[in-house]
C-alpha cells in the first residue's frame, strides 16, 4: 500500500457581534472562533473575542465581524495574547477582522498582542469603517518570539494590513510585511523584538497630542494631524511594551484598560 501524505486538521472559525445603544444585538459564533461579553464595572459593552484553538498556524482561517451601532461606545479586545506557530511550507494562516463604526458612535478596539514564534507564516487583514463623526482607538501590537523563553525568531513571514476607512475615503493604511530578510536587518527592528502602532481617528485627536506623549517619554514617538493621531512603540520585550501601551491608552480612553489585559500582567 502506498503511502498517503499526512492530511493535517486546520482550524476554522468565525465570529459576529453587533452591539447597538440599548446592548446586544446579535451574536453569531462558529467552529473555534468565540466572542464573549463579560460584565464590568465599565457602563459601556465590552466584547471579547477568542480562539479556542490557541494558537493558528498554517491552513487556519479565522473571521471576526464587530459592528457598533450609532451612539453607542463600545470596548472591543481579545481574551488572551494570539499564537501564530510554526506552519508547514509557509502556507499562510489567515485571520480577517471587519469593523463597522456608526455615526456618533466610538470604538476602542483593543486586541492584544499578536505573538509570531519562529517559522510562522500568517496573514492579518483589519478593516475598520466609520460613518459620520464616529471615533476609534485602535491598538495592533506585534511580539517576535518569547523573551523569557529564550526564544529568538530568524525566519517567519507576517503579511498585517490594517485599512480605515471614513464615508467611503480612505483615511489610514498601514502594511507590515516581515520575511528573513527583514528579521536579519539590524536597522529593522534595532535589536528590539516587540512592536506596536496605535490610532486615534476622531474630534480632539490633535488636543490628545501633548497627554499622548507625556504619557511615552522616551517609550515612544507620536504625531497627530488633520483628526489622526498616529503612536509607534517598540521595546526589546513584550513586558514592557504592554506596560508602556498601557500608559498611552489611558489619557485617549479616559479609563482603564479591559480586564483581559491586565490579568496578563
Amino acid at each position: 500500500m502506498l503511502d498517503q501524505p499526512i492530511r493535517m486538521q486546520r482550524v476554522k472559525g468565525a465570529a459576529h457581534v453587533r452591539v447597538t445603544r440599548a446592548g446586544l444585538a446579535d451574536l453569531r459564533q462558529q467552529g473555534s472562533a468565540k466572542a464573549m461579553l463579560p460584565r464590568t464595572d465599565d457602563p459601556d459593552p465590552e466584547v471579547v473575542f477568542l480562539n479556542t484553538a490557541g494558537g493558528v498556524t498554517g491552513g487556519d482561517r479565522l473571521d471576526y465581524s464587530l459592528q457598533v451601532g450609532a451612539g453607542a461606545r463600545v470596548t472591543g479586545a481579545t481574551q488572551t495574547a494570539e499564537r501564530a506557530y510554526r506552519a508547514r511550507d509557509a502556507e499562510h494562516g489567515v485571520v480577517a477582522t471587519e469593523i463597522t463604526v456608526g455615526k456618533g458612535a466610538r470604538l476602542d478596539w483593543l486586541p492584544q498582542e499578536l505573538i509570531v514564534f519562529d517559522g510562522a507564516a500568517i496573514r492579518r487583514d483589519t478593516t475598520v469603517t466609520l460613518s459620520g463623526d464616529a471615533t476609534v482607538l485602535a491598538v495592533d501590537s506585534v511580539v517576535l518570539g518569547r523573551a523569557a523563553h529564550g526564544e529568538v525568531v530568524t525566519r517567519a513571514i507576517l503579511d498585517d494590513i490594517r485599512t480605515i476607512r471614513r464615508d467611503g475615503r480612505l483615511v489610514h493604511q498601514e502594511h507590515l510585511a516581515l520575511d528573513a530578510a527583514a528579521l536579519a536587518d539590524p536597522a529593522a527592528l534595532g535589536g528590539n523584538c516587540a512592536m506596536a502602532t496605535l490610532v486615534f481617528l476622531g474630534q480632539g485627536a490633535e488636543d490628545a497630542l501633548g497627554p499622548l506623549r507625556d504619557a511615552l517619554g522616551t517609550d515612544g514617538h507620536a504625531s497627530a494631524w488633520d483628526g489622526r493621531l498616529v503612536a509607534r512603540l517598540v521595546a526589546p520585550a513584550a513586558a514592557p511594551l504592554r506596560r508602556a501601551l498601557i500608559r498611552a491608552i489611558l489619557p485617549l480612553r479616559g479609563r482603564a484598560v479591559p480586564r483581559v489585559w491586565q490579568s496578563d500582567l
